[in-house]
């Protein structure tokens, strides 16, 4: 009998290719329908291993989730972008594999997220979803975040409301 494990860690610049594929298949399948086509598209040429890696590299705080020997998702975590909510860190990205979702790796990967937001001296942390993002907006709420706020962005000249969700330190 073998027992796999589950793992979060830093991501280094090997992992930069397993992180790309999350990206792409992740936002292929969360985004369809939602951001426009050539604009999704764009987005997720953009972010390809080299891309990664140079973000590992430069210092950027990038987790993986791994099970097993396979990377299932990554968090890309960091101080708050919104000076105006009172969160100090913010997870920019948490995405999963989509054969990984709905098997509790989310809610570790996002977990394992804040825990690295508190070792790094964060007081809380904020996260932002698109609005038509059901299973997002569902996740976020089931893990007690609070709707704090709401604003809008543009994608191909179509503007997508988005709202964040806080939770305390």
């Amino acid at each position: 009998m073998s027992t796999l494990l589950i793992e979060t860690r830093r991501a280094r610049p090997a992992h930069a290719a397993d992180i790309a594929d999350i990206h792409d298949s992740a936002w292929r399948a969360t985004y369809r329908g939602l951001i426009p086509g050539m604009e999704l598209e764009k987005m997720v040429q953009r972010r390809g291993p080299l891309w990664w890696e140079t973000a590992i590299k430069r210092g950027s705080r990038v987790l993986v989730l791994t099970f097993g020997d396979a990377v299932a998702g990554y968090a890309n975590v960091g101080r708050n972008r919104a000076r105006g909510l009172p969160y100090e860190g913010e997870i920019y990205e948490l995405y999963l594999r989509p054969e990984y979702q709905g098997l509790g790796f989310g809610r570790r990967l996002f977990e394992d997220a804040r825990k690295e937001l508190v070792s790094a001296g964060f007081d809380g942390l904020a996260v932002w979803a698109l609005a038509d993002n059901e299973p997002a907006l569902g996740f976020y709420k089931a893990l007690g975040g609070m709707r704090v706020a709401r604003s809008s962005e543009s994608f191909g000249g179509r503007t997508l409301e988005k709202l964040a969700f806080g939770w305390n330190g």
